[in-house]
């Protein structure tokens, strides 16, 4: 089961650092909601495309990197 959650985090992670990568004023838009520190925080990052841009790639590298790390291999999955 943790298997499991580790995956499902994994590909939000890496979706949303794609979706930052391609657009990131965009993409850090959809995000400007919550306490108001989080809703700055977003602003802030709609307005400097190149550091979200960086943090995406750094989400999909550490969605990777998560998904793959202890996995068993060459053990069969249970359907």
């Amino acid at each position: 089961m943790a298997l499991r959650w580790r995956h499902v985090t994994a590909i939000a992670l890496i979706g949303d650092g794609l979706l930052a990568v391609l657009s990131p004023e965009r993409d850090a838009l959809a995000w400007r909601m919550g306490p108001e520190p989080f809703r700055s925080l977003m602003g802030y990052m709609a307005k400097r495309p190149a550091l979200t841009r960086w943090v995406g790639a750094t989400q999909i590298a550490v969605g990777i990197w998560w998904a793959l790390r202890d996995e068993p291999l060459g053990m069969p999955r249970k359907a």
